[in-house]
């Protein structure tokens, strides 16, 4: 048995070598590897001592810290141990398919969302979704820009598969802008607001999904095609570091597949107890439920595609980096938002499409921003800027805003900028 370096200094495991010896061997050695290779991973000890801190009844904001730092590794995991499966399927089933299956699990967002729903906290899983949203086309899409001004001076990408991705998001926003501002016109005038506004939000949710499967056809059907990407391209990261990276588990799938189904039932543990300690830490601290569902909690994922789509940018891809940080909106818009809503009626929780009247001009706003910056093709240094400073702004409006009752504060502000209009 002999160890070949191979030489990797951006994915999560960049100290793979090459170990020839008994799979079992191998197994252990590239884990060992695995574990050593980023500074990410040295937060797999709050993994147990953010069980420990429970067992033990530790305070509310340890135990809300220590689970929370225990998620953003194990999202990393989750990523990568999905991008082994789709490469699998990559092989079985073409390249489309393995890069779907990419795109459409391995979510982080999605496991805290559904533990927040089976906990009946609407309005943090609500928060979640959209903060996810702004998270990718806001501060991921601005870091984009960033990494590559700092090479390039000057950048091109599709805008017209950029403009394709942000329209599909913008069919996600027409949904929340729609219930929002019926509440604010029937609020006053109908005592079954609720129940019509949940009847809405089930019908635009059943039509978002069927929107995201006709997305996933025709990139399984035409592919590159599709979204005028430069054929070749990939949505990962570059091709020899990626083998690299996922080699050890692509080598026996079957390895794969537990080690995702172990990630997840882990990942379930440290964030059932970090939803548990929300409500606590709310009440003691300066941060409100809407501010760690806004900010804090999209942010589990930030060493997975993120740091993907960031390193793609600085190596002058931009035009993947950015497919990378939209697509990541897209599927969460369409597919994890109108899930969370169905999930909701079939566990008889009130999960809506109604969002506050503030928190729907925000996401407008946004995409409105990024779709004007996106339309004409160039990367400038100014993007950056506008994106991240937007995404600032935005954080420390969310560090201040307070918790409420939506229908206090979303029905009076949108009675002012759309009824009006409508009489």
């Amino acid at each position: 048995m002999y160890i070949t370096p191979v030489h990797s200094h951006h994915s999560v495991f960049s100290s793979y070598q090459r170990v020839d010896g008994p799979w079992p061997l191998r197994t252990i050695l590239r884990l060992g590897q695995a574990l050593a290779s980023s500074f990410v991973n040295m937060l797999l000890i709050c993994i147990p001592l953010g069980i420990l801190a429970v067992a033990y009844e530790w305070s509310s904001i340890t135990i809300f810290v220590l689970n929370y730092l225990a998620i953003v590794p194990l999202a990393r995991f989750l990523s990568f141990t999905t991008k082994a499966l789709s490469s699998k399927v990559e092989q079985l089933l073409g390249r489309d398919a393995g890069m779907l299956v990419d795109a459409t699990f391995g979510n982080a967002v999605l496991v805290v969302s559904i533990i927040g729903l089976s906990k009946s906290h609407i309005r943090i899983v609500q928060s979640t979704l959209l903060g996810s949203i702004l998270f990718n086309i806001l501060l991921v899409l601005g870091m984009c820009f960033l990494a590559g001004g700092i090479r390039h001076n000057k950048q091109s990408f599709n805008s017209t598969s950029a403009s394709t991705m942000s329209s599909l998001v913008a069919v996600a926003i027409a949904s929340i802008i729609i219930p929002a501002t019926l509440y604010a016109i029937l609020h006053a005038s109908s005592p079954d607001t609720g129940t019509h506004i949940l009847f809405l939000s089930r019908g635009a949710a059943i039509l978002l999904l069927l929107v995201y499967m006709v997305y996933l056809y025709f990139q399984l059907k035409f592919g590159a095609n599709f979204l005028d990407i430069e054929q070749g391209s990939d949505f990962s990261e570059p091709e020899a570091e990626d083998n690299q990276t996922r080699g050890f588990l692509n080598e026996r799938p079957i390895l794969a597949f537990l080690a995702l189904v172990s990630v997840t039932f882990v990942m379930t543990i440290n964030a059932f107890y970090f939803v548990e300690s929300i409500e606590p830490v709310a009440s003691k601290s300066h941060f409100s439920r809407l501010f760690i569902g806004f900010i804090l909690i999209p942010m589990v994922g930030m060493a997975a595609d993120p740091a993907t789509a960031f390193n793609i940018a600085y190596h002058n891809r931009i035009d993947l980096a950015i497919n990378i940080a939209i697509r990541r909106s897209v599927q969460i818009a369409l597919f994890v938002t109108p899930f969370m809503v169905i999930l909701g009626w079939v566990m008889d929780k009130r999960m809506t499409l109604h969002f506050q009247g503030f928190e729907t001009v925000v996401f407008f706003l946004s995409l409105c921003e990024v779709s004007y910056l996106v339309q004409d093709g160039k990367s400038k240094h100014l993007a950056s800027a506008i994106c991240i400073g937007t995404y600032v702004i935005i954080a420390l409006t969310f560090y201040v805003y307070p918790d409420d009752d939506p229908s206090s504060i979303s029905t009076e502000f949108l009675k002012n900028i759309f009824v009006p209009h409508l009489k």
